[in-house]
């Protein structure tokens, strides 16, 4: 039974299963795909913007097919596209609609179903507890729609994909879970208990979700249930909602960036508010990068006990150091001054660390510890890599109250490394504050976005590291490098730093221009610095995805928006042409407002 290593890098072993002629899983290379956009039904079209994704580089491409009529159009795509001789396997998305499933399944590659509203709930309207009785009536009646339609199936060579979104939990799930990553695996394994019982097994699985953290420790229960049960389906990855330019990188790479490192994925597709053809590089970049970690030196831990859950959040306990450590949100450090928008907590220049107010401080290294012990500053750091963790050093840290850690590793696996460093501080109730440590040699911002967040986010996501420090040699900015710091910070979840957006990367089912609203919003709202305001092109996982917003502006229909405080629809269905002014009036109204500094 294959296990997480947090250390070392392994690919978890899947099941290699057929798309067409495609083949996923296994020993395959990690396959990237995106979703069209278009209208399904505008034939013409949705064929050239397929066209123009496959040329990007795409594996796979989806289209969302609300209903039969989209089904009928999608088999239109299907003949047209292998008319001209692409291949590519088409992924028909499928909400709230079993008989669009149904028909999709004999025109299509690969049908993607939500557990979450593939059938009706039998208690509509009804928030009462489930009894067990019928928690069992509801699965009969998902079991007597589904088997059917895996039928179908199994008769056209048809693959399935069992997708299951945290913005669209079934109320049975959510009466008995809760909004948990319990709801959501048990979610997915009630239909991969029906699949097993007969005998299907083209399928692919998906756990996804705008919260970084909560995706990663979903995605990592589900294949531990799963190895317990010996099913080994490939997995696709993706973070919804993640936005666009920089923050749905950065937010992208975090979360599957962290997943593809513990050696967990079989296929992702980056969501980017963004034309679906932007999706595809960025994809393949962090699938390259990821794939570099095979074949490292083997990294040994000090101890292989696992003091923390990779299945929930927990921040490592560390002592304060001046505003470092303890109850501090992580700070950052940049390596080269600069005039920045966001204001970095600390600068650090060969052996000084500046603070805001200009506070110098020493750094040591190995070679300077008689230093170190004879310095009597109220904060001083020191340099440290994993293999410098030795008996001596340890009591050092443990008995010293004014020193932080710089942790760098230049390690192949430099992940692995770093929580290496961590269990071992952890084994020894160690809690000496720790910033994380990297550098680069990059000259594409994009680079530095994608390999940063992948490396350093996960840690995050575990709990650990107390501030950032990124270097890079290459010829992007300081500015530019501090805000991938800050973004990574609140990609984490761990440091909230500007205003979150949280939007959708829009398809068929969007009726308003997605990426100019987002545009238009940001650029009113980007200066409510903590706030989260959620942009979705439709209701099918709009309220769902974005119900830790403080904000949601969702489409409703052509040219129609309605707006959401937090999880209360406020306004229904206004006019496309008022509805940011009235987003702004909504924010105001409930004193969430400020005025942007001049």
């Amino acid at each position: 039974m294959w296990k997480l290593d947090q250390f070392n890098y392994s690919r978890r072993p899947s099941d290699t299963i057929q798309i067409a002629k495609l083949l996923l899983g296994g020993n395959q290379p990690v396959r990237v795909q995106s979703m069209a956009n278009t209208d399904t039904n505008d034939v013409e079209n949705s064929v050239a913007q397929c066209l123009r994704i496959v040329d990007a580089g795409a594996d796979l491409v989806r289209f969302t097919t609300q209903g039969t009529r989209e089904a009928e159009s999608l088999k239109a795509i299907r003949t047209a596209l292998r008319e001209q001789g692409c291949e590519v396997p088409l992924v028909a998305d499928i909400h709230f609609n079993a008989n669009a499933a149904d028909l999709a399944a004999q025109y299509t590659d690969k049908v993607r179903i939500n557990p979450g509203n593939y059938v009706g709930s039998i208690k509509i309207g009804d928030t009462s507890d489930y009894t067990d009785a019928e928690f069992a009536q509801e699965y009969e009646k998902v079991r007597a729609r589904f088997i059917p339609f895996l039928n179908i199936c199994k008769e056209h060579n048809t693959t399935i994909r069992i997708g299951v979104n945290h913005g669209s939990l079934s109320e049975r799930m959510m009466n008995r879970y809760g909004d948990t990553s319990r709801g959501m695996v048990e979610s997915c394994m009630e239909f991969l208990k029906i699949c097993k019982e007969e005998n299907f097994d083209r399928i692919v699985i998906s756990m996804k979700t705008s919260n970084t953290v909560m995706m990663v420790q979903t995605v990592r229960l589900l294949v531990s249930e799963m190895e317990a049960a010996d099913i080994h389906f490939p997995l696709h990855l993706g973070v919804t909602e993640a936005g666009d330019g920089e923050d749905g990188r950065i937010k992208s790479a975090v979360g599957i960036g962290g997943l593809l490192g513990d050696g967990i994925g079989d296929t992702i597709r980056v969501s980017l508010s963004e034309e679906p053809e932007m999706e595809i590089p960025v994809g393949r970049l962090l699938v390259s990068y990821i794939s570099e970690r095979k074949g490292h030196a083997p990294i040994v831990p000090q101890s292989t006990a696992e003091l923390k859950s990779p299945f929930e959040y927990s921040r490592r306990v560390t002592h304060a150091v001046g505003n470092i450590g303890g109850e501090n949100v992580p700070v950052v450090f940049a390596t080269a001054k600069g005039d920045f928008a966001l204001v970095p907590d600390y600068t650090w220049s060969v052996d000084h660390v500046f603070g805001a107010d200009n506070e110098i401080y020493s750094v040591f290294s190995t070679q300077s510890l008689a230093a170190l012990k004879a310095d009597k500053d109220a904060v001083k750091f020191l340099r440290l890599e994993y293999s410098d963790l030795n008996v001596d050093m340890l009591q050092l840290l443990i008995e010293s109250k004014d020193l932080v850690v710089l942790l760098q590793t230049n390690h192949q696996n430099g992940v692995g490394e770093q929580r290496a460093f961590f269990n071992a501080l952890l084994q020894a109730n160690c809690t000496v504050p720790v910033i994380l440590c990297k550098n680069y040699a990059e000259n594409e911002l994009q680079n530095l976005q994608i390999k940063s967040a992948a490396d350093l986010g996960v840690i995050f996501i575990d709990g650990f590291g107390d501030g950032i420090c990124l270097e890079n040699k290459g010829s992007i900015t300081a500015e530019a490098i501090n805000s991938v710091a800050f973004g990574i910070l609140q990609a984490s979840r761990v440091r909230i730093s500007k205003t979150e957006f949280i939007s959708c990367p829009g398809c068929g089912r969007t009726m308003f221009k997605l990426q100019s609203v987002i545009a238009s919003i940001k650029a009113r709202t980007s200066h409510l610095k903590g706030l989260k305001i959620g942009i979705m092109g439709c209701i099918v996982n709009g309220p769902g995805e974005m119900a830790d917003a403080d904000y949601g502006y969702v489409g409703a229909g052509r040219g129609k928006v309605s707006l959401y405080k937090k999880k209360e629809c406020i306004e229904r269905s206004i006019t496309e042409a008022e509805a940011v002014d009235k987003l702004i009036e909504l924010i105001k109204v409930n004193g969430d407002w400020q005025d942007a500094e001049v």
